[in-house]
């Protein structure tokens, strides 16, 4: 059993729901990256992401891309930021699993880069720009591994088709709640508590849901029909404060650790 489906059995055991912040590893450095994902786990979140910078992201809106941005300009490098999980990870008690670009993985290679992050302590990893028509080759690598490869559904994906992509998936089924790309929304559409039930019908995995949540009002609202829910654009922009603003590290870490918190007393009430 991987760290993530013994995650969700414990949640599912106690009734509880997940919390799944995204960080951009290396934004404004990786020693920070590292100070924010303790802090985040000291608050009580389940699971972290972990954003593996990429020049041509195709899901991720303008918080998200500037952040890659920033960590890119320094030349951050993969084996940097695995050599930063290996240290973090034998007192971080969450599974982390990596958002990563399938041009990463394939130019790192398959097998090498399950390996490789397996190693470090990564419990999966979440490849948004994978169809699945094409995820076959990682997928066995990931199941043999026993290293979750999460999958996403979008609104906009037939129904056939997203029982395809979670009969593919494991660890969890990803949600993306609106059509385009990351970034704080107003409002959520209200066809989604539907579709989200409908495809939680359809698998045993763990649904979770990602993209435009940004408040505790959210939270609320979507908890009933979820097993997890990924914020990810709201923790990004205030960590962005560090390098934006030259707001101190300390007082950006309380920011994002009191934001998460807030996030896990609405999930809970």
């Amino acid at each position: 059993m991987s760290a993530i489906d013994d995650l969700f059995r414990k949640l599912r055991g106690s009734g509880r729901k997940a919390l799944m912040p995204f960080v951009t590893a290396g934004d404004p450095d990786l020693a920070f990256t590292a100070a924010v994902l303790r802090e985040i786990a000291r608050r009580g979140a389940s699971l972290c992401e972990l954003g593996i910078p990429y020049s041509d992201p195709i899901a991720d809106g303008p918080v998200i891309q500037a952040s890659y941005t920033r960590a890119l300009s320094k030349k951050i490098r993969l084996d940097q930021i695995l050599a930063m999980v290996r240290e973090l990870k034998p007192a971080f008690g969450p599974p982390l699993v990596s958002m990563v670009s399938y041009a990463i993985v394939y130019r790192h290679g398959l097998e090498k880069y399950v390996a490789d992050a397996q190693a470090a302590g990564l419990a999966g990893a979440i490849v948004p720009d994978l169809p699945v028509e094409e995820s076959g080759a990682l997928s066995r690598i990931c199941r043999a591994a026993d290293f979750s490869l999460i999958q996403l559904v979008t609104p906009t994906t037939p129904r056939p088709r997203a029982i395809r992509i979670a009969e593919t998936s494991t660890g969890f089924l990803y949600y993306v709640s609106v059509t385009g790309i990351t970034g704080e929304r107003g409002e959520l559409p209200p066809e989604l508590m539907e579709n989200v039930a409908w495809i939680r019908e359809q698998t045993p995995l763990p649904v979770c849901i990602g993209f435009g949540i940004s408040g505790p009002e959210h939270v609320r609202r979507l908890a009933p029909v979820a097993d997890g829910l990924i914020v990810g654009s709201a923790v990004v922009r205030r960590i962005a404060a560090a390098s934006e603003t030259g707001t101190p590290r300390e007082t950006v870490l309380a920011d994002v650790g009191n934001y998460v918190a807030e996030l896990l007393s609405a999930l809970t009430s």
